[in-house]
């Protein structure tokens, strides 16, 4: 049984920094360290977006 877990900023910022350390792995070269970023603003967009939807209308 696997474990999912959703790839947040500070995970994202992880594997960027191996990749730079290390531009011949595999996480460099595959693109994975962008992809992980993109997952990361993604899922920080929706969250923003569902506290955004949860809150009363400006000036209310």
């Amino acid at each position: 049984m696997s474990r999912h877990t959703e790839m947040d900023k500070d995970a994202a910022a992880r594997i960027q920094s191996a990749a730079a350390r290390e531009p011949d792995s595999f996480s460099a070269r595959s693109g994975f360290d962008a992809r992980a970023r993109s997952a990361a603003d993604r899922r920080q967009d929706e969250q923003d977006h569902d506290e955004d939807e949860g809150a009363p209308p400006a000036g209310r």
